[in-house]
């Protein structure tokens, strides 16, 4: 049985037994190989409407679908340094990532974004739902304002309890985006989805966590990683509850190496082949034998 399968029966229950509790959030322990995995459920009376990509690659629903997320767009640049601006770089090594996955074949792909508009944070996560992707990637670069010393790529999964002060900085910065730019989602809670599962024992965030092992392991030797380059943190882009996801911190737009690989074909594309054989090889586990 399949996880979000096992999510709709899990679903299916609370709504049974609570049919009356339509504003309240619920707590559940739910046994599942020997664990207790918790829903919290904020039901909402209707879904917001939601313009979602288009689908390139292999016209079979069968064929494993990932959604990669450029992050920021239009009024929001994101982080600058050097005259580079973040929204431009990753949605250039965006680009360069689905040509390479489909070039490959096999692999269907979408992006939350192909141009450069701006993505409200709560609809990024939840494109990737309501596609049934298989897996997120959330491209981002950073800022290390004044030093221009600090660079190298980074890889964030989610946490409830950030990996370090740095981390927890570059998520707070991140997830109020939509507040900065003046974006107010109407009939959305706090918690950005409207059904959370707590991720620190759920088989989603197990596989969030090995893919970015792949991306840490193909990148090595090919790509400048941070000292500190695997970390974790409450970031509001990673919380599809059902939909494993990872962000990709690109490098420092702050540092002048790391500018020279975000803005040079070369750069990018040594980027985008990295993140293409870990997700080939993420996969590739996961076919059937």
């Amino acid at each position: 049985m399949s996880f979000r399968t096992l999510l709709l029966i899990l679903f299916a229950v609370p709504a049974t037994l609570l049919g009356g509790a339509m504003a309240l959030g619920v707590t559940l322990p739910v046994p599942y190989w020997g664990r207790d995995y918790v829903l919290r459920i904020a039901l909402e009376q209707e879904a917001r409407p939601l313009d979602l990509p288009e689908i390139f690659g292999p016209d079979d629903p069968s064929r494993p679908l990932v959604v990669i997320d450029a992050g920021h767009g239009g009024r929001d640049p994101g982080s600058v340094g050097g005259g580079v601006r973040e929204k431009d770089v990753v949605l250039a090594i965006a680009r360069s990532l689905r040509s390479e996955l489909l070039e490959g074949g096999g692999i269907r792909v979408a992006m939350t974004r192909e141009d450069d508009r701006i993505v409200p944070l709560a609809d990024r996560p939840e494109i990737a739902r309501r596609l049934e992707a298989d897996l997120f990637l959330s491209i981002h670069a950073d800022s290390a304002g004044e030093r221009e010393d600090v660079a190298g790529a980074s890889i964030y999964t989610l946490s409830a309890d950030a990996s370090s002060e740095a981390a927890a900085r570059f998520a707070e910065r991140e997830n109020e985006a939509d507040r900065v730019n003046g974006i107010v989602i109407e009939n959305q809670s706090e918690t950005v989805s409207a059904i959370l599962v707590e991720l620190s024992q759920s088989r989603t965030q197990e596989e969030a966590n090995e893919f970015a092992g792949l991306i840490a392991r193909e990148g090595e030797g090919r790509i400048a990683f941070h000292p500190q380059a695997r970390r974790s943190a409450a970031l509001a882009v990673l919380r599809a509850p059902d939909v494993p996801g990872v962000l990709f911190e690109s490098g420092f737009v702050t540092n002048r190496d790391d500018r020279a690989r975000l803005t040079t074909p070369e750069g990018r594309e040594a980027y985008a082949q990295v993140l293409a054989r870990a997700v080939r090889v993420y996969f590739a586990r996961r076919a059937d034998p």
